[in-house]
């Protein structure tokens, strides 16, 4: 029976939404004193996604350059590949390479990995972007005249930066 008297009184004594506050109550002070339990709005995308952008950017080897270029059917310019490539995997990256930097997250250099973007920059100005593909190689988009390739990073002005 005390059982029963115990439920009944919970049940009576503290209606449902009063439960309900308390729980949230609880579960925020349990984020604040734990704030590794609360997830991560700002996480960055896993690796399996950075490397099917990798795949896709790589795809598009031999499609020409052209200013402004965002598909395969009529050019890329460095970002628009780097735009295309996330797109073909579910993630929007923004328009310019200074937008796309401004949107990743910082990666130092030995924490690098194959599908972060590699932005090229300038004093504070990042004027190239192109897809991380190991070895201090890239893919990109590099210039009018020339085509979607894989090559060699060629400066030491150079950031990394993670897709959210």
């Amino acid at each position: 029976m005390g059982s029963n008297v115990s439920t009944t009184l919970l049940g009576s004594v503290m209606p449902r939404r009063l439960v309900s506050m308390l729980f949230v109550a609880l579960l925020g002070l349990t984020l604040a004193l734990n704030p590794m339990s609360a997830p991560k709005a700002e996480a960055a995308v896993p690796l399996t996604v950075s490397l099917s952008a990798l795949r896709a950017a790589t795809a598009q080897t031999g499609v020409p350059y052209r200013y402004g270029g965002t598909s395969p059917r009529t050019g890329f310019d460095c970002s628009g590949l780097t735009q295309y490539s996330y797109a073909r995997v579910g993630r929007y990256v923004s328009r310019t390479a200074q937008q796309q930097y401004n949107a990743t997250i910082r990666i130092p250099w030995n924490g690098r990995k194959m599908g972060d973007l590699v932005f090229f920059y300038s004093g504070r100005t990042v004027y190239h972007v192109g897809v991380y593909a190991g070895n201090w190689y890239m893919v990109d988009a590099p210039r009018a005249g020339a085509r979607v390739r894989k090559e060699r990073i060629w400066s030491t002005h150079v950031v990394f930066g993670r897709v959210r």
